[in-house]
């Protein structure tokens, strides 16, 4: 099982860079933030852009994978970020994953003016954009009339690093995102189910989560994939046990191991921020990183 981490942006770069620099020398996998324009309880405060972010951690380390975690429509267009995509891509030698999803509601969700999108439109909006996204990636240009996203003659040459391109971890638990996933995804990307955060048991969750991975089987079936082609990624802090397995190192391989068994090859976890939802002992953080991977399994970066 590899181990990631999500650095959010919330620090000028003269402090942040430490961070993800950092994360490389602990041997996390992958180091991703969240593609917001503002988010949650740091909404009224600093808060930077993902892919001058990303971009800024390609220049500062040399073996960590970088991603979003993750990307929506919300408040992009497929044809400006598939041209951000291919040159983040170049400048880090090929190690950018695409986290991608439908977005949600509140927050940044509006920030361009536009009325809020019903659960129906989001879906709708999610599927064209991921299609033509992948088109935008993988050939030299693209024209498409879209419901809602066009393209004429966008150029992406000479493409991405990454050959067919960059990976997609697409975040999905519906019906229809977990068909995306199955058609487009390298990987998965879940946070359990929402329902069961304030009042739910590790075994109901346990229970969901089996049966996410369930459906995502089914889809990748009924695709002519084998779901196992398919990274598993768990983006941690969501489920009913929170931050509790970031007490210790025993804690928290006990807390891998269980989602390791239910089919899950990748744990991301939140970089400790005082204060506030992911507030969390750096010591121990950083002893986790450094000793939980082996225990698991997992012995390095690559």
């Amino acid at each position: 099982m590899r181990l990631s981490t999500v650095i959010l942006p919330i620090h000028r770069w003269a402090e942040g860079q430490q961070t993800w620099r950092r994360a490389e020398d602990l041997g996390f996998h992958a180091g991703y933030t969240y593609d917001h324009l503002s988010w949650r309880t740091f909404r009224d405060g600093p808060w930077f852009g993902a892919i001058p972010t990303l971009t800024a951690a390609a220049t500062a380390t040399t073996k960590l994978r970088l991603g979003t975690m993750v990307t929506s429509p919300n408040f992009r267009h497929p044809v400006t970020l598939a041209k951000e995509l291919i040159s983040l891509d170049d400048v880090s030698g090929g190690r950018v994953t695409l986290g991608i999803g439908a977005g949600g509601t509140g927050f940044d969700a509006t920030a361009l003016g536009q009325e809020p999108w019903t659960p129906r439109e989001r879906a709708d909006r999610f599927a064209e954009f991921t299609a033509l996204l992948d088109r935008l990636l993988t050939e030299d240009a693209v024209s498409h009339e879209g419901v809602f996203y066009s393209a004429d003659e966008a150029r992406n040459i000479p493409g991405c690093v990454q050959r067919p391109r960059l990976p997609f971890a697409v975040a999905a638990t519906g019906p229809r995102g977990l068909r995306l996933a199955a058609r487009y995804g390298q990987a998965w990307v879940t946070t359990g189910d929402p329902k069961l955060y304030e009042a739910g048991t590790p075994e109901q969750s346990a229970e969901a989560l089996r049966d996410q991975l369930g459906r995502l089987g089914a889809a990748c079936a009924e695709a002519g994939r084998d779901a196992a082609d398919l990274d598993r990624i768990l983006l941690t802090g969501f489920t009913p046990e929170r931050t509790g397995p970031l007490q210790s190192v025993d804690a928290f391989v006990d807390f891998a191991g269980r989602h390791q068994e239910l089919g899950f090859t990748e744990l991301v976890v939140h970089w400790p921020i005082p204060d506030s939802d992911f507030a969390a002992d750096q010591a121990v953080f950083e002893k986790i990183a450094t000793e939980a991977p082996a225990q698991l399994g997992y012995g390095g970066q690559a």
